[in-house]
């Protein structure tokens, strides 16, 4: 992978940079720095006292970021470490309370582009998907060494696929003789399993097997509530939390987490007081915005994206 430039185009760009940036002395984190477009998008609204922190498990994804941040005269810190740890990093950091934060969630058009990086049913590759190439547990491991029960559990969960239990029983079946140690391999048993007519509809029939194992070998979706959550309590009054998802599992996630921190008191409603101290922590700041027209011409990997934002509230916000 020496040489490959990290590309990434960043979805909803302007709309993300817009919903969460309101001060250019501001604290802003960037918790999926990615290709640094987000990341450039708050640095440039900065001013040299402002301070922007992006943080990116790919070491590819952090060399990148520096590169591309350079230009700007903000306070930066760049954190290679999984945003799961947010509390720590900004701890460590010293930050306090933020401005900002932001999500943008899911695999980088770098990481389906470079082949060995094993994300891709487009391309043959060794079976990976880690996030960061550090990490031990990879795709190899999954398809290799979980049962055909837990293989029918994550692609039925993670990936919503009804041919689940086929895919499952056929990659149990073929790694008999062998592991299956490619992507290509893993393809080819996926449309074996698959009827024919089945694969004639839809997406790539390999689609939602590769984002259920991407998924698991990742955690994507075990870290998100408590990170939402840790975002939220580092905000500042009036501070704003931005989140960019890429499917129905994780927008589910960020809705239900959102709704949550926004809920008001559930005293019932004789009481002339409250007496639950339940207090609402965020307002949820309209529908979820979906990308232009424009933007789906010219990215279509955006299509399923959605951003959802939310406000910091203050403290004194429970009344009947």
């Amino acid at each position: 992978m020496q040489g490959v430039e990290f590309e990434h185009t960043s979805v909803l760009l302007g709309e993300s940079i817009d919903g969460v940036f309101s001060n250019p002395q501001g604290i802003y984190v960037d918790c999926t720095l990615g290709g640094g477009g987000h990341s450039s998008g708050l640095a440039e609204r900065l001013s040299p006292e402002g301070w922007l922190i992006a943080i990116d498990q790919d070491p590819a994804a952090i060399e990148a970021g520096r590169q591309r941040l350079a230009k700007f005269s903000c306070r930066q810190s760049i954190v290679q470490d999984n945003f799961s740890n947010l509390r720590a990093i900004l701890d460590s950091l010293g930050t306090g309370q933020v401005d900002g934060v932001l999500f943008d969630l899911g695999v980088s058009s770098h990481q389906l582009d470079v082949a060995e990086r094993g994300f891709s049913y487009m391309q043959d590759a060794p079976l990976d998907m880690r996030m960061n190439p550090e990490a031990g547990f990879s795709a190899y491991d999954v398809v290799n060494t979980y049962d055909e029960k837990q293989l029918t559990e994550i692609i039925d969960n993670y990936g919503e696929e009804r041919w689940a239990k086929r895919i499952a029983k056929f990659i149990v079946e073929g790694r008999k003789n062998a592991d299956i140690k490619t992507t290509g391999q893993l393809v080819d048993l996926i449309k074996k399993a698959i009827p024919a007519a089945a694969r004639r509809e839809g997406p790539h029939p390999a689609k939602r097997t590769f984002q259920a194992i991407r998924i698991e070998v990742n955690n994507e979706l075990g870290i998100l509530k408590d990170t939402f959550i840790a975002a939220v309590e580092k905000l500042k009054p009036g501070g704003r939390i931005g989140i960019i998802t890429f499917h129905s599992l994780e927008d589910r996630i960020a809705k239900q987490t959102l709704q949550e921190l926004a809920k008001k008191c559930v005293c019932p409603p004789q009481l002339p007081v409250c007496m639950c101290n339940t207090k609402p922590q965020v307002k949820v700041l309209k529908k979820p915005t979906a990308p232009s027209e424009d933007e789906l011409e010219h990215n279509p990997r955006a299509r399923s994206a959605k951003l959802r934002l939310a406000e910091k509230l203050s403290d004194d916000n429970c009344s009947k």
